[in-house]
């Protein structure tokens, strides 16, 4: 058991991820200061997600556009931190997709030097790789042109080389391949290959069940923010082609009623009652129901406290610029105005502040002419000559 343990490097167990369906800009403004008088509805990408995955597998996930297959791989990236569950993740993670992470101003070559730099290596470790990895992109000149200039092609290529000379232990590679071409792809699968024979994990996304054949050991069939299916690529393989097959067959007003019905169902889902189906058929007694259900919700409550302690900060950080703004308005200093706070509420007009600003000014100007006046009196004194039988 404790072997099975340690050949473990992908652990998820009941891991969802909501966002919140903002209509407007000003919405998320508001939500900062709760002043949204209805409620933001949400959409659940992932709907407690459950796998384990062992070192040196090829995982690949398949299923249609907004089944959550790139949700899925950003919470496995740590790009996006997950709602709730669990996740355990032993090894450095990293992601490949199309222009991910590249800086649209910045040539190809200064993206290679950012991004690895992100990744913490440092310049030496990189001016040790520098060629390898232009050699391996093999944009020719265009790699000292900037990025924004590129084909979703060449995007593709340069995310591939920089990620794969990362030499990362779990990698993740999204739709990263179907925009190459085949030599490059001959080349990817190759490198692909030679990670698997070092024994390191990776994550798969592609919509090509060929390559998926080719590459996978196991498959992740997602499906609406479930995951409807894992286990030996063939298998699952052809249960999705057969419901493909199945669903192109439907007419169109089918096909949008079915959608529409999976997407409402990511809508009204319930952390809740997804955690009491799970524990009914898990557990017989209610005691072991209730603490498997804390358990769960907890990473939830702590984000729930999190949020609240964030809307603290947010109306603590507006309530000292509105306290300094009107301190200053008031033409108090706010030295004073902190020793002597009622001082906000006895407003100083702008006549009366120019006039006290200007009689300070005369004052400021009489006591230095008056100190000159002095200085200069007595050094006139020391320089008067006394005869000697005056003395």
């Amino acid at each position: 058991m404790e072997n099975e343990a340690k050949d473990v490097k992908v652990r998820f167990h009941l891991v969802t991820k909501e966002f919140d369906m903002y209509k407007k800009k000003a919405d998320k403004i508001k939500a900062l200061f709760h002043l949204n008088k209805e409620p933001i509805p949400t959409f659940w990408a992932l709907k407690g997600i459950s796998f384990e995955v062992k070192a040196g597998e090829t995982i690949g996930l398949i299923g249609i556009n907004g089944s959550g297959k790139s949700t899925l791989s950003n919470v496995l990236s740590s790009i996006l931190p997950a709602t709730t569950g669990e996740m355990t993740i032993n090894g450095e993670t990293s992601i490949i997709a199309i222009g991910a992470g590249l800086r649209g101003n910045l040539t190809g070559v200064e993206n290679i030097r950012f991004k690895a730099l992100m990744s913490g290596l440092t310049n030496q470790e990189i001016d040790q790789q520098m060629e390898s990895i232009i050699e391996f992109a093999d944009l020719g000149d265009f790699i000292n042109q900037p990025v924004k200039s590129y084909s979703s092609g060449m995007r593709s290529r340069l995310g591939f080389a920089i990620a794969v000379h990362n030499n990362p232990d779990i990698l993740i590679i999204d739709e990263a391949l179907s925009v190459g071409d085949e030599t490059f792809y001959q080349k990817c699968v190759d490198k692909i290959m030679e990670f698997k024979e070092q024994g390191k994990t990776i994550f798969f996304v592609s919509h090509s069940l060929n390559q998926i054949k080719k590459i996978c050991d196991r498959v992740m069939w997602m499906h609406y923010g479930d995951l409807r299916m894992f286990g030996p690529t063939k298998d699952v393989v052809a249960e999705y082609t057969e419901f493909t097959n199945w669903f192109k067959k439907l007419s169109k007003e089918e096909q949008q009623r079915y959608q529409r019905n999976c997407k409402q169902a990511q809508k009204d889902f319930s952390l809740e009652d997804m955690v009491d189906n799970r524990a009914s058929k898990q557990f017989a007694t209610k005691e072991q129901c209730e603490k498997y259900k804390k358990k769960v919700l907890r990473s939830k409550n702590h984000a729930d406290k999190m949020t609240v302690t964030t809307k603290v900060l947010t109306w603590g950080c507006v309530a000292i610029m509105f306290f300094t703004g009107l301190t200053v308005m008031s033409g108090h200093s706010l030295s004073n105005t902190m020793m002597h706070p009622w001082n906000l509420f006895k407003w100083v007009p702008n006549k009366k502040r120019i006039e006290n600003q200007l009689k300070k000014e005369q004052q400021k100007k009489l006591k230095q002419s008056t100190n000159k006046e002095e200085n200069d009196l007595e050094s006139a004194a020391y320089e008067i000559d006394f005869p000697d039988d005056k003395i």
